[in-house]
């Protein structure tokens, strides 16, 4: 059962904290009659570090900012030409408990990379989504009082140097890939950016 409004915000590249703090502040004030939301956005590079974050997994953070957040998971990076995705969603709602969130999100991802005519997996014991053993998507949640905020982070085109300054989400030495490495000419941002919207509307079941 969808709700009946979604709101779909493109934010552009917009800083870290404050994107942070509008999504506690949403998530704090809304009650059963708040549209859900999705922002689909970039950051300016930034480190963050899940709840049960552990600190050796942080090597080499260097003049990137590390923040610690209250999502599960441990530490991932964001920067500019990586497509983030929040999702502010009224989960009781939706009927949806968090398990079935995550394989919505997943699958969306899934779609996504099926567009482009690659074939992409989740893993069952590491949330994200895969390319051959790579990781092209990470995934980070926190539920509060029946809803859902922060969401999931596709490498698309972007610098993907500062992966190596971190254990990526705990694991050491996995290896990340992006969405440019995998096609023959680059993909455009705003084109995997409106590909990722459809697929999420269609998986969490709202009509265009």
């Amino acid at each position: 059962m969808a709700a009946a409004e979604l709101i779909v915000r493109h934010l552009g590249v917009v800083e870290y904290l404050p994107t942070l703090e509008a999504m506690r502040q949403l998530t704090a004030e809304r009650d059963e009659r708040t549209p859900d939301e999705i922002w689909l956005l970039q950051h300016p590079k930034v480190f963050t570090q899940g709840q049960a974050g552990k600190p050796e997994h942080l090597l080499a953070p260097g003049d990137i900012p590390v923040i610690q957040v209250e999502r599960g998971g441990q530490v991932t990076y964001h920067g500019p030409g990586q497509l983030v995705a929040y999702l502010m969603l009224d989960l009781r709602r939706l009927g949806l408990g968090v398990r079935e969130l995550v394989t919505a999100m997943e699958q969306s991802l899934v779609d996504v990379m099926a567009t482009y005519g690659i074939e992409a997996a989740p893993k069952a014991d590491a949330p994200g989504v895969y390319v051959n053993g790579e990781k092209i998507a990470s995934l980070g949640l926190r539920v509060r009082h029946g809803c859902s905020f922060h969401g999931l982070a596709l490498n698309v085109d972007m610098d993907m140097s500062p992966f190596g300054r971190i254990n990526p989400c705990g694991y050491s030495g996995l290896k990340m890939v992006q969405l440019r490495d995998l096609l023959e000419t680059p993909p455009a941002f705003d084109d995997v950016l409106q590909r990722l919207e459809r697929a999420l509307r269609a998986r969490l079941g709202y009509e265009q």
